[in-house]
Formats: structure tokens, C-alpha cells, sequence
């Protein structure tokens, strides 16, 4: 425990030697130290699993996101532990303020780094099914836009085919009709286009053969259908349009597991909304209180150095960083007397020199 204990001392800046003769103070800079500590941990779980996607199907990845995650882990305790040791308790309330705001936001920032993958990892179920949903979106976008791209390009031969086949759909409703009057003339049934004459006459006769050229028309039209079909097709074949499908769910799932950071981090914004644009509230108070909870941890050893009052340890700190400045500066008053003693000596010899020499002369 003595181990441990001092280890928080010093992960929370203080001075061992000093703090070490007020007991009383001690607990309080273990809490501060273990805060740190624990702090950094977090930010390096937060940046080796941040890293490890970036690096997601490289055969290093697992060994690039723990290097990556212990030197951010250090960065982020080393800066924690500048920040809660650079704040002076022996200045006023207001100069105590004046110098954490500036640490309090950058805790705000790195308590936002830190969660943000962290938060991926919680809602790694629900952003799976995200982006299930978002890639098939994106898929169906892209076939939409070469469909249109595609129409665009060939807008004059579609228009024909499209004309032909109105023009067919029509021959075919009227063959139709005229198969129902021959059949009428035939059988004698007397209507306003038929002659009520039993037997294959001469109005059948004619009626049949204004069927056949129809019928030979319409399979004429069929065929030039088919022709301009099959060069559309053609063209869909070249352009690439036939090679688009919707992803099946295995290839869903490979594209889900080699998903990186970024697209990560969208699913989990996507989520706080419905597919309405409308908010998920359950999704959106859950992501907000999860980062608030790391801003809040990471901004707590600021805060508690600020609520803390000024203790016998302050106050001993003080002192000794008085004596050692005093401590100082009789040592640099000393050093300048001996470089002056030196000088004057110099000056000396040189001046009596100068006196032999014109004796001398």
C-alpha cells in the first residue's frame, strides 16, 4: 500500500518529500493521482481501439493499436498531470480560476476525445445494424444514379422503344377487337359492324385479311422491339449496370466488420436520429450522458484541486519553493562575487604590468 500510495502521489504531481510529512493530506492526492492514472488508462483503451480500425485487416493491427494506445495513454496522463500540478493553490480565488480555465477546456476536449471511441465500443450491436441499413442506402443510391446517369445518355432510344411499345400495345388491343367482329360476321349476329350474314362471306373474308396484315405488322413491330431491348442491353452490359446487386447479408457483414472509424463514427451520430430525421431520444440523452460522464471524470481532478482548501501541504510548498528561490539566488550572488574578484585580479595584473613596462622604457 506505501508502494501504491506513493505511486498516486506522484502521479498526482505533488512533492513526496513534503507531502510525506502531512499524512492528513495524503488521501486526498491518492484520489487526485488515481484519477490521473485511471484517466490515462481510458485514453489509451480509447486510442488503441480508435487505431485498431484505422489499421483494420493489416495482419499488424493488434500491434499498432496497442503502441499507438500507450504513447496517447502517456500523452494524455502526462498532460492531466501538468495540468492539476500547475494550478498554485497559495494565489487568490480568482487568479486559482483564471489559471484552470484554460486546463478545464482542454480537459473538455480530451474528455471528448477519449469518449468518442468508447462510445462506438458500447454501441458496437447498434452500429452494426446502422450501418447494415446505411450501406444497402448507399448501394441502391449508387445503382439509382447510374440508372439515371444510364437514361440520360440513351434518352432517344428508350423514348422509341417506348413509343413502339405503346404503338403495340394499342395494335394488340385492336387485333383483338377485330378477332371478336370476324368471329360475330362469321356466326351472323347483326351489329352496327358486322352484316348479320351466317357463313364465311366476303365481309369475313375481307374481315381475315385485314387481321393478317395487322397480325404480320405486329409481329414486325415485336421484333424491332426486341432489337432495340437487346442493344439497350447491350449498353447496360458495357456501361457496368448489369454488374450492380444489392449487397447479400454475408457480403453485408464483410463490409460491416472492415468498416473504419469514420464510418463508425457516422453510424453512431445516425443513431440519435430516426429515419425521419425525427430525434431518437432513448439513442440521444444514452450517447450525450456517456460523454458527459468522460468529460466530467476527465475535468474532476481539475476540480478537485480547485474545491480543495489551501492545506499545510500548500503552505509547506510554499515555503520551501521560497527557500529554494532564496536558496538560488545567494548561490548566483556568490558566483557574480567570485567571476568580480576574478576580474578585478585580472585588472590588477594587467595595470601593473603596464607600470614595468613604462619603467622600463
Amino acid at each position: 500500500m506505501e508502494k501504491l500510495t506513493n505511486f498516486f502521489w506522484w502521479c498526482s504531481g505533488a512533492h513526496q518529500d513534503t507531502l510525506g510529512n502531512y499524512p492528513a493530506e495524503g488521501n486526498k492526492y491518492v484520489g487526485i493521482g488515481a484519477t490521473i492514472f485511471f484517466t490515462g488508462l481510458f485514453a489509451a483503451l480509447s486510442g488503441g481501439y480508435a487505431l485498431y480500425f484505422v489499421f483494420s485487416g493489416d495482419g499488424g493491427a493488434i500491434g499498432y493499436a496497442v503502441l499507438f494506445g500507450l504513447l496517447w495513454g502517456l500523452a494524455i496522463f502526462n498532460m492531466d498531470r501538468y495540468i492539476v500540478s500547475s494550478i498554485n493553490k497559495n494565489a487568490s480565488a480568482s487568479r486559482q480560476f483564471l489559471q484552470a480555465t484554460p486546463r478545464i477546456l482542454l480537459a473538455v476536449l480530451i474528455g471528448i476525445v477519449i469518449a468518442r471511441p468508447l462510445e462506438i465500443k458500447v454501441f458496437d450491436k447498434e452500429i452494426r445494424d446502422q450501418l447494415r441499413v446505411t450501406y444497402l442506402d448507399r448501394q441502391r443510391a449508387s445503382i439509382d444514379t447510374l440508372n439515371h446517369a444510364f437514361d440520360s445518355k440513351y434518352t432517344i432510344e428508350l423514348g422509341k422503344i417506348t413509343e413502339l411499345k405503346a404503338e403495340r400495345d394499342s395494335l394488340e388491343a385492336t387485333i383483338k377487337a377485330d378477332r371478336l367482329k370476324l368471329k360475330l360476321e362469321t356466326f351472323g349476329e347483326k351489329t352496327v359492324e358486322t352484316s348479320g350474314i351466317v357463313g364465311y362471306g366476303p365481309y369475313a373474308k375481307q374481315r381475315q385479311a385485314d387481321l393478317e396484315k395487322q397480325e404480320q405488322y405486329l409481329d414486325t413491330l415485336r421484333s424491332t422491339i426486341r432489337q432495340r431491348e437487346a442493344f439497350i442491353q447491350q449498353r447496360k452490359q458495357f456501361d457496368g449496370l448489369m454488374d450492380e446487386r444489392l449487397l447479400t447479408g454475408a457480403q453485408l457483414d464483410s463490409a460491416v466488420n472492415r468498416a473504419g472509424f469514420a464510418d463508425r463514427n457516422a453510424a453512431l451520430g445516425d443513431l440519435k436520429y430516426h429515419s425521419d430525421g425525427t430525434v431518437n431520444s432513448s439513442n440521444y440523452w444514452s450517447i450525450t450522458f456517456i460523454m458527459l460522464l468522460f468529460i466530467f471524470f476527465e475535468c474532476l481532478p481539475v476540480f478537485v484541486k480547485l474545491m480543495s482548501a489551501r492545506d499545510a501541504y500548500d503552505i509547506a510548498l510554499k515555503d520551501r519553493q521560497a527557500v529554494d528561490i532564496h536558496r538560488s539566488g545567494k548561490d548566483r550572488d556568490a558566483e557574480m562575487a567570485i567571476v568580480d574578484g576574478v576580474y578585478d585580479i585580472k585588472v590588477q595584473r594587467g595595470m601593473d604590468k603596464h607600470k614595468a613596462q613604462l619603467w622600463e622604457d
